[in-house]
């Protein structure tokens, strides 16, 4: 089946079995390999795409299900040379440890910040709730949504 996809703003049109999720295609068919791939069952976030502005895993997420969707990955938030405010957020705040978690993480907080750029700490929690840290490096994380998010608002 051919499917149409609109990734990080480019057209993709792929020749698909139509039971590929869209971590699949993301990481096989476009080498877009940002997006990590772990539990593979809605455990941990590192699969975390957005799509139309909001945080999906894409591991549950069947490619031929999202044409006509705007589709976001890791790769997409950067402009250029320049990083997106969340990326360097995380980076200017020592949030990234192994960074395993980390395009999943930032995947979240976007999606979160793009509707709240001032969430409390209760809201930051709930945004990122499902995004599992193996390095516990959540105070770090934390720091970087606040200050992203301060940024953002600017």
């Amino acid at each position: 089946m051919q499917v149409q996809l609109t990734i990080n703003k480019k057209q993709h049109t792929l020749n698909l079995k139509g039971n590929e999720t869209l971590l699949e295609v993301l990481r096989d068919h476009l080498s877009l390999t940002g997006t990590k791939t772990a539990c593979q069952e809605t455990e941990c976030g590192t699969c975390t795409v957005m799509i139309n502005g909001k945080a999906v895993l894409s591991c549950i997420t069947l490619a031929a299900n999202v044409q006509g969707e705007e589709i976001t990955s890791i790769e997409g938030l950067a402009e250029g040379d320049v990083l997106h405010p969340v990326q360097q957020a995380f980076i200017d705040h020592g949030s990234v440890q192994c960074g395993f978690c980390i395009p999943g993480m930032i995947m979240s907080t976007v999606a979160l910040l793009q509707k709240n750029p001032n969430p409390t700490q209760e809201e930051i929690e709930y945004g990122l709730d499902g995004n599992i840290c193996r390095c516990a490096g959540y105070p770090k994380i934390f720091e970087a949504v606040r200050e992203a998010g301060k940024k953002m608002i600017k």
